[in-house]
C-alpha cells in the first residue's frame, strides 16, 4: 500500500451546515466514490477478516489473547495497523477514508473489530497528535507494525461521561524528573493485553491562567511499569473476547518525559480524539449491521413454514426492507462525513497535528450523529434478524445471539447517545451564538416566513421531488422548533436535556434523509437510474419524517401554551403538510431485491 490522494467531494462544507444550505450530490462522498485503491483496501481487510479472524470467533470468545495478538501482528504485515501513522515512522500515512474502510471491514466480529479499533485509533491517535519527535520515534514504529498494542485510559467508576472529574492524580517531583500517579482507570479496551497506554490524571498546572488549578493530563504509561497493573478482566454482556479490565495505578512512577501534551491541556486530547472515534464507531457498526442482516436474509430464504420460504412472509420482508434502508443509510452518513473530514484537510500539511485536530473538531456535530444513527441501526438490524432466526436465534450456536449481545455496548462507547445527543444540539447552538454558524438569521428567515403565511411551493421534478419537499418542510420544521426553545429558554436552553434530546433527533433525521436522498440521486446520475436506491431514500424519509413531526410536537408542548401553543402547533400542521408515500410497496420492491441477490447489495 502507498499513500494516496483521494479525490473527495467538489465543495468544502462547513460542519453543521446542512441545517441552512442545499448541497448537491456532486458535493458529497459516498461509497460509490470509492478510489480504485479505496476498493482494493476494502477488500483485503475483508479478506483478512473473512479467512482469519472469524475462523478463529470461539478462541477469540474465550479470550485467547495470544491469538488475537497474533492476529493484530498479521493485519499489521499488511499494513492494517500503519494507515494513520505518518510515514516518517513506520506507517503509511493514508486519508481519513481509508481508516473507516479498514474499521467497517473489521465490523463484522464485534470483539476483534472493538479491540483492532481501540488499538489503531483512541490507542494510537494520541500519540500521532501530540507526541514529542522522541515519543513518537519510540513508540509508532512498535504500534504500526503490530509489537506494541495501545489502549486509551480515560473513564473512571465515578466519571464515566463527566471525564473531566476524573480523580486519578500525577505528582510532579520536586526536582521536575518523574509524576507519581495514584488512581484507577476502569473499563479499559485491550487493558489486559495493551503495551502503552494513554492515562488521564490531574495534574497541577504551574503557569497561565490555570495556575494553582488541578487538571486533566494526558500521560504514557508502559506495561511493566512500577505500580502499574491491571485489575481482573470484566465478564461483560457483549464483545466477550475483547480485554475490559481496570488499570491500577499505585505510586506508579514515570518519567516526567512521558507527559503527553502540555499539563492541564488533557481535555483537548481526550476530546479531539473522541471525535475520530465517534465517525469511526459508526464504520465499525456498519459492518456489523451489514453481516448480520446477510446472516438473517440467508436464514429467511433457507427456513421454511406453511409450506414455502419464511422470506416470502408480507412481515418478513418488511424486517428485511427495514435493516437493508437502515444499512444504506449508514453507509451514507458515515462516508458523507468522513468526505467532509477529508476534504477540510486537503490543504493541511500532515505534520499540522494542530490544524487537523481543529478541521476534524469542526464536523463535531456530524462524528456524532453518525455516532447515534448508525449504533441505534444497529440495534435495529440485530434485534429483527435476531426476530427472524425466531427461537433459533436465543440459543448460542446461531451467528444472531452473538451479534446482539455485541451490539449493546455502542449506544455507550464514545461518549453514550444521551451525551452526543446534547451535543448535537448544543455544539450547533454554540456555533450559532458565536456567529460561526449562520443559525440564527436561519431561525428568523424561518420564523417571518411562518408568521407571514403559506408560501409558493418550489416545483421539482425527479423521483425524488416529493422527498426533497420532505426534507426542505424537515428543515423548516427544526429550525422553527429550535426558534421556539431558544426564545423560550435563551441561555438556560442547556439544562432542558428533554427539549434538546428531541431537537437532536430532529438534527439526525434531517441529516440522515439529506444523505440518502442526495446519495440515490448520485447513483441514479451515474447509472441512469437506481430504483433500490431511490425506494430506500424514500422509505427512510418517510420514517425520519415523521420522527421530525414527532419531535416538533414534543418541543412546542414543552415550550408553549394557550394561544401561542395552538398558533405553533398550526404552523407545525401547516409546515408537515405532505402526501404519505407508500411505503409498503417500497419495502417490497426492496426486499425482493435483497432476497434476489443474497445478501446487502446496492
Amino acid at each position: 500500500m502507498a499513500t494516496m490522494t483521494t479525490p473527495v467531494a467538489t465543495a468544502r462544507i462547513p460542519g453543521g451546515a446542512f441545517l441552512i444550505t442545499t448541497p448537491s450530490p456532486d458535493d458529497c462522498f459516498f461509497t460509490e466514490d470509492f478510489t480504485d485503491e479505496h476498493r482494493q483496501i476494502a477488500q483485503t481487510t475483508n479478506d483478512f477478516a473473512v479467512k482469519e479472524v472469524l475462523p478463529n470467533v470461539a478462541s477469540i470468545e474465550a479470550k485467547d489473547f495470544g491469538l488475537i495478538r497474533g492476529l493484530f501482528k498479521k493485519a499489521a504485515d499488511l499494513g492494517l495497523s500503519a494507515v494513520d501513522i505518518p510515514e516518517d515512522y513506520g506507517g503509511l500515512g493514508m486519508d481519513k477514508i481509508t481508516s473507516a474502510i479498514v474499521v467497517e471491514n473489521f465490523g463484522n466480529n464485534g470483539s476483534f473489530g472493538t479491540s483492532f479499533s481501540a488499538h489503531t485509533g483512541i490507542g494510537t491517535l494520541p500519540l500521532v497528535w501530540y507526541g514529542t519527535a522522541e515519543q513518537k520515534a519510540k513508540y509508532l514504529p512498535k504500534l504500526a507494525d503490530g509489537t506494541f498494542v495501545g489502549a486509551y485510559a480515560l473513564s473512571e467508576s465515578s466519571s464515566g461521561s463527566d471525564a473531566l472529574s476524573a480523580k486519578t492524580k500525577a505528582v510532579l517531583s520536586e526536582d521536575g524528573q518523574t509524576y507519581t500517579l495514584n488512581g484507577e482507570k476502569m473499563w479499559i479496551t485491550n487493558g489486559g493485553f495493551a503495551d502503552i497506554f494513554t492515562v488521564f490524571a490531574q495534574a497541577l498546572v504551574k503557569e497561565g491562567k490555570d495556575a494553582g488549578k488541578w487538571r486533566l493530563t494526558a500521560f504514557l504509561i508502559e506495561r511493566g511499569t512500577p505500580g502499574f497493573s491491571n485489575g481482573h478482566e470484566e465478564h461483560k454482556l457483549g464483545i466477550r473476547g475483547s480485554s475490559t479490565t481496570p488499570l491500577i495505578l499505585n505510586d506508579c512512577v514515570i518519567p516526567a518525559s512521558n507527559l503527553l501534551g502540555e499539563v492541564g491541556k488533557g481535555d483537548k486530547i481526550a476530546f479531539n480524539i473522541l471525535n475520530v472515534g465517534r465517525y469511526k464507531l459508526g464504520n465499525a457498526v456498519l459492518g456489523g449491521s451489514r453481516t448480520s442482516f446477510n446472516n438473517g436474509l440467508r436464514y429467511a430464504k433457507d427456513r421454511k413454514a406453511f409450506g414455502k420460504s419464511i422470506s416470502e412472509f408480507g412481515l418478513i420482508q418488511e424486517k428485511l426492507a427495514n435493516m437493508a434502508t437502515g444499512i444504506f443509510v449508514s453507509e451514507s452518513i458515515c462516508y458523507r462525513t468522513v468526505g467532509m473530514v477529508s476534504k477540510s484537510l486537503e490543504d493541511v500539511p500532515k505534520d499540522d497535528h494542530v490544524q487537523i485536530q481543529k478541521r476534524i473538531e469542526g464536523y463535531a456535530v456530524e462524528c456524532s450523529i453518525v455516532k447515534v444513527a448508525a449504533s441505534e441501526i444497529l440495534d435495529m438490524v440485530v434485534d429483527e434478524s435476531l426476530q427472524i432466526f425466531g427461537g433459533y436465534g436465543y440459543v448460542e450456536e446461531f451467528p444472531a445471539e452473538r451479534s446482539y449481545r455485541d451490539a449493546r455496548i455502542n449506544r455507550i462507547f464514545e461518549g453514550t447517545n444521551e451525551i452526543n445527543r446534547l451535543i448535537i444540539t448544543g455544539m450547533l447552538i454554540k456555533s450559532a451564538m458565536a456567529g460561526k454558524l449562520a443559525l440564527m438569521p436561519a431561525i428568523k428567515t424561518i420564523m417571518d416566513e411562518v408568521m407571514a403565511g403559506p408560501s409558493e411551493k418550489e416545483e421539482r421534478e425527479g423521483p425524488l421531488a416529493a422527498e426533497h419537499d420532505l426534507l426542505a418542510a424537515a428543515k423548516k420544521l427544526t429550525l422553527f422548533a429550535a426558534g421556539a426553545a431558544v426564545q423560550k429558554y435563551m441561555m438556560t436552553l442547556a439544562d432542558q436535556q428533554e427539549v434538546m434530546g428531541a431537537l437532536a433527533d430532529m438534527i439526525i433525521s434531517v441529516y440522515t434523509m439529506e444523505s440518502a436522498v442526495l446519495r440515490a440521486e448520485k447513483i441514479a446520475a451515474a447509472k441512469g437510474s437506481a430504483e433500490i436506491p431511490v425506494a430506500m431514500a424514500r422509505v427512510h424519509a418517510a420514517t425520519a419524517f415523521d420522527t421530525v413531526e414527532r419531535s416538533a410536537r414534543t418541543v412546542i408542548a414543552a415550550v408553549a401554551d394557550g394561544d401561542m401553543a395552538r398558533t405553533q402547533f398550526a404552523i407545525l400542521r401547516r409546515l408537515g403538510k405532505h402526501e404519505p408515500a407508500d411505503v409498503i410497496a417500497l419495502r417490497r420492491q426492496i426486499a425482493a431485491y435483497v432476497i434476489q441477490a443474497g445478501k446487502y447489495t446496492i
